[in-house]
């Protein structure tokens, strides 16, 4: 239902006793519904599962490891990254290292339940950041000789 708000208030995003309201039309026009909690499926379990693993992981890295991965981001948004987007972090960057590791060896990793025992037996695209590159999981930066560090 279109939306009219008191005080000269035009449009307003986002979620308010129990309403959801949009802003249209280059905020000349607000929407509004009722909120409706979305029903959970076997998707959303996964990718909680998924989520709650690859945070364990990450923290059961090493420092150094951790360390390379905050320095490629830094060197990451520099050269790969267009002004107008924001820089991945150093934990977004793990993600998609990760999801692309999968990408790479289906059979052999699942992301819901591989473990630091699973990196470092099949892990050895993933072993450094320098790696990863190397083998093109990730995107290549001028200077990586120095990512060394294992995971």
């Amino acid at each position: 239902m279109k939306v009219k708000f008191k005080y000269g208030i035009r449009t307003y995003s986002g979620t308010l006793d129990e309403m959801v309201y949009g802003s249209y039309r280059k905020h000349k026009l607000c929407i509004g519904r009722e909120y409706v909690y979305p029903t959970l499926t076997d998707n959303n379990e996964l990718l909680g599962s998924v989520g709650k693993n690859l945070s364990e992981l990450y923290w059961a890295s090493s420092e150094g490891y951790r360390a390379d991965l905050k320095t490629y981001a830094q060197r990451n948004c520099s050269e790969n990254v267009p002004k107008t987007q924001l820089c991945p972090t150093s934990y977004a960057i793990f993600i998609k290292l990760m999801y692309a590791w999968q990408d790479d060896d289906p059979e052999h990793v699942d992301l819901a339940t591989v473990t630091s025992d699973d990196v470092d037996s099949l892990g050895t695209k993933i072993a450094t950041i320098k790696d990863a590159i190397d083998y093109g999981l990730l995107k290549g930066i001028s200077e990586y000789s120095d990512l060394s560090n294992s995971f």
